[in-house]
C-alpha cells in the first residue's frame, strides 16, 4: 500500500458536538496509519448553511493527487453535503465507512452513524460510484481486515494500470483457453500484452558472451540439485535464450512472461523452455507460465499484487473424489519449493532432453484463482482449500524411470463437482492461504465477477 495516496475525509452534522465528530475521525485516521496509508487529511466536514466546510475540504483535497477516497461517516449528514465533495472526486475509487457509537456509562451513545450510510449507500450506487460499504459497530473494534483488502485492491489495480505481460511467440498448439481480448482486458485492468518473436530471441542469444553464459551455468549447478549430469549442450543453450530473454524484459519493461514452449521451443528449437521460465521467475522475479498464457499471466499479476507471493501456476491432472491433483510439466518457482531445488535431465516423448524441475512443492492451506473472460466483461474463478503432499504418481510418457511431477493434492471446501462444474481452463494460479478476501475487494473495485 505504499504506492497509493489515500484521501480521508469525514462527515457529522451540523448540530452534532463537534469534538465527538473530530475525536470519532482521529480514531479512523489512525487505523488508516497503521496500515501503512499515506493520508492526505481534511478536517470533518458537516453540512454548515453557508457551505464553508465542503469548500475547504474539495480545496484541501485537490491539493495533491489521490489514489482512493475514504468518506468516513462519523454520525447523521445530510446526503446533499456528502455528495457535493465526492463529485469532485468521482474518478477515483472509494470507501464508504460508517463508524458506530460508544458505550458511557453503561448507556450507548450513538451519533447515528448507519442513518448517515444507509442514505448514502444506493445514492452512490446509483450514481455510478466504485465504492466498498464497511461499518462498524459499538464496542466491537473496526473490520480492519475488510479494509486493507480494500486499499489492497487499490493498490493492486494501480499497479497493474500499464503493466506489461511478454508473450514469446502466439497461441502455442492452438489453444483457445490461453487466448485473450486485448482491448477488453486494457480497458478492464489496463494490462498490455506484448508479442514478441522467438527469432528476436535466437539472434539475441547469438550475441551473448560465452563467460555471461559460464556464470549462469555455474549458479545453476551450485543452487540446483541435479539427479544425474545434464548435457552441456542442453546447459548452455539454455542459459544462453536465459540471457537473451533477459535483455529483452529489461528492454522493454515486461512484468510477467510467457513462452512459446510445444509448438516453438520444443518443436523448432528442440529444448524444453523449462530452465529458462526457472531462471526467469528465480533471478529476475517474475512471474512466468509456458504455452502462451495471456489471461493465466494476468492473473499472476493480480495475485503477486495482491498478495506479494510468487504466483506459480498449476494444472489439473485428476479430479479425485474429494480433492484435485494438480501438477506442472515442467517448473516451479524457488518460492514454493519444500527443500532442496531437485531437477532432472530427461525427455517425454519425442522431446529433446530437457532440465525438468522435480522438487517438493509446500503444502498448506491455499487459494485457486483464474481470470477468464465472463459475458461482456470477466471474471474470477477461485476456490480455497488445502495443499497435502500428492501419493505417488507419473504422467505417462516420460522417459523411463518416470519423475514424479512437482504437485499437490488440494482437498478443497468445496465440492469438486461444483468446481469441475465452473472450471476455465487447464491452468490456475496459485495462492498459500485463504485470499478469497483480497480477490472478492478487488474484483468489487474493477467490476470482475467473482465466481
Amino acid at each position: 500500500m505504499k504506492n497509493i495516496t489515500v484521501g480521508f475525509v469525514g462527515f457529522g452534522e451540523v448540530n452534532t458536538p463537534r469534538e465527538i465528530i473530530e475525536r470519532k475521525c482521529q480514531s479512523a485516521r489512525a487505523v488508516l496509519a497503521e496500515l501503512g496509508a499515506d493520508l492526505l487529511e481534511t478536517a470533518p466536514v458537516s453540512d454548515d448553511p453557508a457551505g464553508n466546510d465542503v469548500r475547504r475540504a474539495i480545496e484541501e483535497l485537490s491539493a495533491r493527487r489521490m489514489d482512493v477516497l475514504v468518506v468516513c461517516i462519523a454520525g447523521w449528514i445530510p446526503t446533499h453535503a456528502v455528495i457535493r465533495v465526492i463529485s469532485e472526486f468521482k474518478h477515483l475509487p472509494m470507501l464508504l465507512w460508517g463508524l458506530a457509537g460508544y458505550y458511557e456509562n453503561g448507556r450507548l451513545i450513538t451519533t447515528a452513524d448507519q442513518a448517515g450510510t444507509t442514505a448514502l449507500r444506493k445514492t452512490m450506487e446509483d450514481l455510478g460510484y466504485r465504492f466498498t460499504f464497511v461499518y462498524d459497530s459499538p464496542g466491537l473494534p473496526p473490520k480492519i481486515g475488510a479494509i486493507q483488502n480494500f486499499l489492497l485492491a487499490v493498490s493492486a489495480t494501480r499497479r497493474l494500470q500499464n503493466a506489461k505481460v511478454g508473450m514469446m511467440g502466439y497461441r502455442d498448439m492452438n489453444l483457445y483457453g490461453t487466448l485473450c481480448d486485448q482491448i477488453s482486458l486494457k480497458k478492464t485492468l489496463g494490462v498490455e500484452i506484448e508479442v514478441f518473436e522467438m527469432l528476436d530471441m535466437v539472434q539475441r542469444s547469438e550475441l551473448i558472451a560465452p563467460d555471461a553464459v559460464r556464470a549462469v551455468v555455474e549458479r545453476v549447478l551450485l543452487a540446483w540439485k541435479f539427479e544425474k549430469p545434464a548435457e552441456p549442450e542442453t546447459l548452455d543453450k539454455s542459459a544462453r535464450y536465459y540471457l537473451a530473454i533477459k535483455t529483452i524484459i529489461e528492454e522493454r519493461g515486461y512484468d510477467a512472461v510467457s513462452l512459446i514452449d510445444v509448438d516453438g521451443m520444443k518443436k523448432l528449437l528442440k529444448l524444453p523452455p523449462a530452465m529458462i521460465l526457472m531462471l526467469i521467475a528465480n533471478e529476475l522475479n517474475l512471474p512466468t507460465t509456458p504455452e502462451n498464457d495471456s489471461l493465466g499471466s494476468v492473473t499472476q499479476l493480480i495475485v503477486r499484487a495482491l498478495t506479494g507471493q510468487a504466483a506459480p501456476y498449476f494444472e489439473f491432472y485428476e479430479f479425485l473424489e474429494d480433492r484435485l491433483l494438480v501438477g506442472v510439466p515442467d517448473y516451479v518457482p524457488a518460492a514454493v519449493v519444500d527443500g532442496d531445488i531437485l531437477v532432472r535431465p530427461t525427455r517425454f516423448g519425442s522431446f529433446n532432453e530437457g532440465v525438468l524441475n522435480v522438487s517438493k512443492v509446500k503444502t498448506g492451506p491455499v487459494t485457486l484463482a483464474r481470470l477468464l473472460p465472463y459475458g461482456q466483461g470477466y471474471a474470477i474463478h477461485a476456490v480455497t482449500g488445502t495443499a497435502v503432499a500428492p501419493r505417488a504418481w507419473e504422467e505417462a510418457g516420460w522417459e523411463q524411470p518416470a519423475p514424479q511431477l512437482p504437485g499437490l493434492e488440494i482437498i478443497l471446501d468445496s465440492p469438486v463437482e461444483d468446481f469441475a462444474e465452473k472450471v476455465a481452463c487447464q491452468h490456475y494460479i496459485l495462492s498459500y492461504g485463504n485470499t478469497m478476501g483480497q480477490l472478492k475487494a478487488f474484483c468489487r473495485l474493477n467490476r470482475i465477477t467473482l465466481i
